[in-house]
């Protein structure tokens, strides 16, 4: 029960706290682009809601998500580096944008082959923990399908940036620990090992590592259900998933990694740790990389995609920026009624939503106005009607 000296009677009071509401409805107000894959120069505003990028194919769609996921991540969704970013015959790129969530920011950053800058609000970054919240987003797209079907790297990095996006202190200990990891092992490469010089790494190893694991851990069984939940959803029950966390560390990370010497001194390489984690990812207890079909491992793709976004708006509040590159194309009806009650979701919380598509297939159950643009050899207009 609220208290009458607990009311809010000044309208100034009652200002702030709508705008502070307001704050919470993360968006890319403003996009930028120079000399980014095929666009020589783009300036476009973005208002909240759901926008569908319509063209057909290699006209430029996906390289608009990929600049957003960029300025959210700081890697492209495709898996390339910065090379294959850089607009044919140019030296480099900038991406940039004007981002409105909890509080506003303005996002800049250049890459070129010996040349690379990044700026928040002004500022270069130092930090990249700093750095990360400024914009949020979930991707769904093709190459979702190797967090099934890929290595245990895909699978780490799935979990890194759900914690890097949700615990500030994780970032830092990674990098500690991925720099102790690179240490070891240009010490490890050398003809005479400096084996004090190895126990100082190892004993940072252990330290740093011990509480990535830690953190991972305690993350699983905040994740699972909500992965679950999404799975059942899209499958319709057809199958029950399960997550489990396989640390690479069984039980003492000290004893195991000092009873792997002898195969460190062979392989010339860290062998344990958690640099070598994966996730389990079992649908009726059997592996979904080994025996899920293609449409299987395809839904149990989208399914944790939309358990991530989950995590992310529980996590902050407000659901995150969705790009959705052509996965409605992909979908039969069932599994799109499934992907439904994130859009929804996303649409009462006055979210933003990106589409690519090469016909007008999104959802009709949306039954609501989309912003509608055309996208053509690198240039992007509005479409003229919305639906």
């Amino acid at each position: 029960m609220v208290r009458p000296e607990q009311r809010i009677h000044s309208p100034k009071k009652l200002a702030e706290l709508v705008g502070a509401i307001h704050f919470l409805r993360v968006h890319l107000a403003h996009l930028r682009l120079r000399d980014f894959r095929n666009y020589a120069r783009l300036d476009v505003d973005f208002a909240p809601g759901f926008h569908v990028l319509l063209g057909d194919n290699a006209q430029g769609k996906t390289n608009i998500l990929e600049a957003i996921y960029l300025m959210a991540t700081l890697r492209s969704f495709r898996g390339v580096g910065g090379a294959q970013m850089i607009r044919h015959g140019a030296k480099g790129y900038f991406v940039g944008g004007h981002a409105v969530g909890q509080g506003e920011h303005e996002i800049k950053m250049y890459w070129a082959l010996r040349e690379r800058k990044l700026a928040l609000d002004g500022q270069p970054v130092k930090k990249l923990a700093e750095y990360f919240g400024a914009l949020r987003t979930v991707v769904f797209c093709t190459e979702d399908l190797q967090l099934i079907k890929g290595t245990a790297r895909a699978r780490r990095r799935f979990m890194d940036l759900l914690l890097a996006q949700t615990n500030p202190i994780y970032l830092p200990l990674l990098q500690r620990y991925m720099h102790a990891v690179r240490a070891r092992n240009a010490l490890l490469k050398q003809r005479i090992v400096d084996e004090a010089t190895l126990e100082s790494f190892s004993a940072e190893l252990i330290k740093f590592g011990n509480e990535l694991i830690r953190a991972r851990r305690e993350l699983v069984p905040k994740f699972s259900p909500l992965a679950r939940l999404a799975h059942r959803r899209i499958s319709h029950d057809a199958e029950e998933l399960r997550i489990a966390y396989q640390p690479g560390v069984k039980s003492d990370f000290a004893v195991e990694l000092a009873q792997s010497r002898a195969r460190e001194r062979t392989f010339r390489a860290t062998l344990v740790g958690p640099h070598r984690d994966d996730l389990q990812l079992l649908l009726n207890d059997k592996s979904a990389a080994q025996f899920a079909s293609e449409g299987q491992k395809r839904t149990l793709a989208i399914a944790l995609k939309m358990a991530q976004a989950e995590f992310f708006a529980g996590n902050h509040g407000s659901p995150p920026v969705l790009l959705i590159d052509d996965v409605m194309g992909e979908l039969d009806v069932k599994r799109r009624s499934g992907f439904l009650p994130l859009l929804e979701r996303a649409h009462h919380a006055r979210g933003q939503v990106f589409m690519t598509c090469t016909e007008e297939n999104w959802p009709r159950a949306l039954g609501r106005d989309l912003q509608r643009w055309t996208v053509k050899q690198g240039m992007v207009k509005t479409a003229s009607g919305t639906r």
